[in-house]
């Protein structure tokens, strides 16, 4: 059985991105939409495979948030994250394909399974803080291992808001991030180009 959760919080537009954005009114309502979509298609999808799990819908950001949770009836299999989030990945993506087929627009929305994102996320952001520690101690640029287009924009925004930059090194499935010391003219500018990029991951 599935119930789910409506998003309780709003995100409003900055002046700046007003101007570049449909109004905060406007895209709120779009990604409720996006969110009201995607719990349809996932509960359908737990009912058919008589899984277990509540879903849960949120606002994070400019992006709708999806999350399979754990219900009354039982807990949500962790096969449905697979090996590194990969079966995750796979569902992340049909459900954006099903937000796309009803309403037209592509879509950013995040998925998450029993708290798996949010607990990498937590991870990253450590992880992230370390190698912004290093950068700066060595003066020297520090790779970090292989990740997920979702786990390098959580380090690129982290390592921004240290003040450091960051690029995107490799090709996929081994791409990785790169912490820079010193955040020159050129690096903001590759960082920015790249994390732009994977932010629509």
């Amino acid at each position: 059985m599935t119930e789910t959760t409506t998003p309780e919080t709003s995100t409003e537009a900055t002046p700046e991105e007003a101007s570049t954005q449909a109004p905060a009114g406007t895209r709120q309502s779009a990604l409720v939409r996006e969110g009201e979509v995607a719990a349809d298609f996932l509960e359908t999808l737990l009912d058919i495979c008589d899984l277990d799990g509540d879903i849960d819908l949120d606002i994070d950001g400019d992006r709708a948030a999806v999350a399979i949770v754990d219900s009354e009836d039982g807990r949500v299999p962790r096969r449905l994250i697979g090996s590194d989030g990969k079966v995750l990945d796979s569902l992340q993506e049909l459900t954006r394909l099903a937000v796309q087929s009803a309403t037209g627009e592509r879509s950013r929305l995040m998925l998450d399974i029993a708290g798996h994102r949010a607990g990498r996320r937590a991870e990253l952001v450590e992880i992230a803080r370390d190698a912004v520690r290093r950068s700066r101690e060595s003066g020297e640029e520090i790779s970090l291992e292989p990740m997920s287009a979702f786990e390098r924009k959580v380090v690129h925004d982290e390592v921004l808001a240290s003040g450091l930059s960051s690029e995107s090194s490799g090709t996929e499935p081994r791409r990785y991030v790169v912490v820079i010391p010193e955040a020159g003219t050129q690096a903001e500018a590759d960082d920015e180009q790249d994390a732009s990029a994977d932010a629509d991951a």
